[in-house]
């Protein structure tokens, strides 16, 4: 097993160009989204899907007042409608969403044909020749990131570039990062270089500056691909607390073994009190 590869996403100097975007579309040859125009957001591709595998969402980030967690001294918004204050944006948020490739994945413990697998670096890959498109990874998968193409039913998201990790390269996305915002590399190293980051930040006078998806005693065992978010994760339409889906599969299958066990003695039993009434 070769060292777990993992993404670090810095939100913080995200600029939103979406070159990762498009890097991935290149490198992975997938499809285009539709071209759907969305008036209310400057965001083109909506979400992740199996159509998009890096998704660089546009927040706009509310204003909120000193009261208010992560709110500031002085920090009214414009008045509103009928004047009221506290209303307005604070500012932008970027940030580039990709699958997590989670520790404890349950698309890994729900696909009946092998079609994902646990590459050597530790990343979770679909295997578009052996997936059947039975759909049971989509609502696996805690973060909502794997889709099914409505063309063939067929499951696909983010590979981390497995191709180009078996040539020593990194993930396209993280090599078109203008800004380094995107980080490839060993796991355990990207944590701890993420962990000075928000340190950092905090000293600057961010004090909400959090890692997000980097606990290995979180929900899912930690991701391999984490973020430094500047906001809660709901504002970045994270699940603050996700768990593997999965979590209680080994109790239902101890459940339904001791269940059959049960039915096979009171069949048994009944067969052999019949053979002693004759």
């Amino acid at each position: 097993m070769a060292e777990r590869m993992g993404f670090f996403t810095d939100t913080s100097v995200c600029i939103g160009c979406k070159a990762c975007e498009v890097a991935c579309k290149e490198w992975n040859d997938v499809p285009d989204d539709g071209f759907v125009f969305r008036a209310t957001s400057y965001d083109n591709t909506g979400g992740l899907g199996a159509d998009t595998w890096r998704h660089v969402a546009f927040i706009e980030q509310p204003r909120r007042g000193p009261e208010e967690p992560g709110g500031r001294e002085g920090s009214k918004g414009p008045p509103g409608p009928e004047g009221a204050e506290g209303q307005g944006v604070e500012g932008w948020l970027m940030s580039s969403d990709v699958c997590k490739h989670c520790t404890h994945a349950a698309c890994l413990d729900v696909c009946p044909t092998g079609a994902l697998f646990r590459t050597e670096f530790g990343t979770v890959v679909v295997q578009e020749d052996v997936c059947n498109g039975c759909g049971y990874c989509v609502p696996a998968c805690p973060y909502g990131v794997i889709d099914r193409r409505e063309r063939d039913g067929r499951a696909f998201k983010c590979t981390m570039c497995y191709d180009r990790q078996l040539g020593g390269l990194e993930p396209a996305c993280a090599k078109a990062c203008p800004t380094d915002s995107i980080q490839f590399g060993p796991l355990e190293e990207l944590r701890a270089r993420a962990q000075e980051r928000v340190e950092r930040l905090r000293g600057e006078g961010r004090p909400q500056a959090r890692l997000y998806g980097a606990d290995p005693d979180d929900g899912v065992g930690g991701d391999g691909a984490f973020f430094l978010l500047l906001d809660e994760p709901e504002v970045y339409g994270l699940p603050p607390d996700p768990v593997v889906t999965t979590r209680d599969l080994p109790a239902m299958w101890r459940w339904a073994a001791g269940a059959a066990l049960c039915l096979v003695g009171a069949t048994a039993l009944s067969f052999l009190g019949r053979g002693g009434n004759r």
